[in-house]
């Protein structure tokens, strides 16, 4: 596995604002050859504005829908033909809505689960196995949530498709793991991002007083994006399943976690086995 960004090819989705950017910015000066995409073509725009101000590099940008399978696999093959396969790719694009079962309703569901799980599925299936073809190993990150560790209130829509990236990361970390691909689960608590302020709580007025007290203490404990993008950097260069963004998230999942090793040790065994019957790469 790479253990410097330093001129590896670098692909980060969701590069326009939040920690997709300050992911970019701490990627471009670590030296990464940066391959960005968002859905918001405006700031995408400034993202590698700010980049070439910083002296970095940018190869290749298109503004373009995660969800959409044959505009992400376009997307891949465009970059392919033209500069081969990455070293790491980063799915940080997502999405959130909160609310009560009673209130959700399915288009919440969809969009929740199109974005933040599916969305992450076609960039994985379109440039993970040319990684794989390549042979050089890399890293690949999937930023989850701490809504992917824990049941947090009005969080089962969002917990679906973060659980859900979870248990592909988990399985993916052994799997790709014969290939000397590093796969990263990067799980934030409370981040200040755009994200915060437009988070749709379905059901909910938050103009309300109570609602509103709420969410500014969320806020008060919130890391900046830099914070969060530098734990991302560390935890590709340390080579950490598990790349946690504060201490409160890595406190509330370290019961969960107690038996881990025994835990990896069986899961790497079988892994390894299963894949003794598997034709060479």
């Amino acid at each position: 596995m790479v253990s410097t960004l330093n001129e590896k090819k670098t692909l980060v989705t969701g590069a326009a604002s939040g920690i997709g950017r300050a992911t970019v910015l701490a990627a471009a000066a670590e030296g990464a050859e940066l391959f960005l995409t968002d859905v918001n073509e405006d700031g995408l725009k400034e993202t590698v504005e700010l980049v070439n101000a910083r002296g970095g590099t940018v190869s290749f940008t298109k503004a373009l829908d995660i969800t959409d399978y044959d505009a992400v696999t376009a997307f891949a093959a465009e970059i392919h033909d033209q500069f081969g396969s990455m070293d790491i790719v980063m799915n940080v694009a997502g999405i959130s809505t909160w609310g009560t079962v009673e209130n959700l309703e399915h288009r919440h569901w969809k969009s929740i689960i199109d974005v933040n799980l599916m969305g992450p599925i076609h960039i994985i299936e379109n440039f993970v196995p040319e990684m794989v073809r390549a042979g050089r190993g890399g890293h690949l990150v999937n930023v989850s949530s701490a809504a992917g560790l824990l049941a947090l209130p009005w969080h089962a829509a969002y917990s679906a498709s973060k659980f859900g990236l979870r248990g592909l990361s988990e399985v993916l970390r052994f799997d790709l793991k014969r290939h000397n691909i590093g796969v990263h689960l990067v799980v934030p608590g409370a981040v200040r991002t755009p994200l915060v302020n437009s988070v749709d709580i379905v059901g909910i007025d938050r103009n309300d007083p109570t609602v509103a007290k709420y969410i500014h203490i969320f806020e008060k404990r919130a890391i900046s994006p830099e914070q969060a993008a530098n734990a991302i950097i560390n935890g590709i260069k340390r080579n950490r399943f598990m790349v946690y963004t504060s201490f409160d998230i890595r406190f509330g999942y370290w019961w969960a976690r107690k038996f881990a090793p025994p835990y990896e040790f069986a899961m790497q065994l079988a892994n390894d086995r299963f894949s003794k019957f598997l034709p060479p790469v």
